[in-house]
């Protein structure tokens, strides 16, 4: 069961930042302006762009600060600017022809110095939600998205929550990240009737909070 498509990234992060048992899991998420991302620059330091319709990492930029620079990076190429102006003229020509939001850049745990993040699948079965799945991916040397499509590797949420980050509680993580789907899918069915089918990409930082990264009403 297929059920509604909503495209939109920006409608269902404004969804989930409704519920405060859920906005907290939510990264800084502001519509693209150039202003908001020297700001977004300033506090966070790192900022990940992103079509507001699109899937499979396409049109994913990664834009940061350093001391003396301001840079991005595009799949496995990073450009270096003396100064914001420069790099947002730059940067204007890698982004694709579509609206923009902007988030701020979570520090993902690592396997041999590639991000890892998570997918979790589930599907409406009659009045019951199931759940699917719940794999790891991680990035193709050299990247930054962990999409498979982009040449990510997939393995078991358990293998991927202990190998990135040893000293935590695999069992734990993995519970809170099935607690907070729950949640997830009860709000989301609320706002939007008739979705039959979620994926949620999930980031665990290198400290090991959870993070929402993005929702998918047609997940590959």
């Amino acid at each position: 069961m297929a059920g509604r498509q909503l495209a939109s990234k920006w409608l269902k992060t404004e969804a989930l930042l409704s519920d405060p048992r859920v906005a907290g899991y939510i990264p800084r998420t502001m519509e693209y302006s150039a202003a908001g991302l020297l700001r977004m620059l300033g506090i966070y330091g790192s900022v990940v762009i992103k079509p507001v319709v699109g899937g499979g990492g396409y049109g994913v930029i990664k834009v940061f600060r350093s001391s003396r620079a301001y840079g991005f990076t595009h799949m496995n190429s990073t450009r270096m600017y003396r100064d914001f102006s420069s790099m947002r003229r730059a940067l204007d020509m890698f982004k694709v022809k579509r609206r923009y939001l902007m988030q701020q850049c979570i520090s993902l745990a690592r396997i041999d110095g590639r991000p890892i993040d998570y997918r979790v699948k589930v599907v409406k079965n009659g009045d019951h939600w199931e759940f699917r799945a719940m794999v790891g991916r991680v990035a193709r040397p050299g990247l930054f998205v962990t999409n498979l499509c982009k040449g990510g590797t997939m393995l078991s949420c358990r293998e991927g929550l202990r190998r990135s980050l040893p000293r935590i509680r695999t069992s734990a993580k993995k519970a809170e990240m099935r607690r907070l789907t729950l949640i997830c899918i009860e709000l989301l069915e609320r706002h939007f009737p008739g979705i039959g089918e979620l994926g949620f990409d999930y980031a665990v930082d290198q400290r090991g909070k959870i993070w929402i990264l993005e929702v998918n009403t047609r997940p590959k």
